[in-house]
């Protein structure tokens, strides 16, 4: 080994380790499925401080039916960022009984804050458009999970 090539093993290293934490917590969080009218997103819940601090962090993709369900103690004006987030995003952010307070896209590897409207416990993150494209709006309420079950 050469002190050269020190800096690229160190480099590939981190690299691998990080890659392997990204799979670890693709596959380790628990789900579940949420339905915002006709539509159903089949989501990854973060409930720690950890967990919500990674997120989707170095996610390369999401499927278009799936999200993160963030989770906080209580109700705050929680606010969210793309640092170190290739995808783009978009958030709602969800009364306690699922309801839509507010929805904004997110743009990758951004610092920029995406806020409620007012204080939440809930967020819910899905690849950009995923709202839009389905019709999706403020003041329509999710269901299932911490929502309660699927109304007809």
């Amino acid at each position: 080994m050469t002190p050269s090539s020190l800096p690229l093993r160190a480099f590939l290293a981190v690299l691998l380790a990080a890659a392997t934490l990204t799979v670890a917590a693709e596959t380790s969080l628990p789900r579940l499925q949420l339905q915002a009218g006709a539509h159903a997103f089949n989501v990854e819940v973060v409930s720690t401080p950890q967990q919500r601090a990674l997120g989707l962090m170095g996610r390369e993709r999401l499927n278009d039916n799936a999200g993160m369900l963030f989770v906080f103690e209580q109700k705050g004006t929680h606010c969210f960022w793309m640092k170190n987030t290739p995808l783009p995003l978009s958030i709602a952010f969800l009364a306690d009984d699922g309801t839509i307070v507010n929805i904004d896209d997110m743009q990758p590897q951004t610092l920029d804050f995406h806020c409620p409207l007012a204080p939440v416990r809930y967020a819910l993150e899905v690849k950009q458009g995923g709202f839009r494209s389905r019709g999706i709006q403020p003041g329509m309420q999710i269901l299932g999970g911490p929502f309660g079950p699927r109304r007809e």
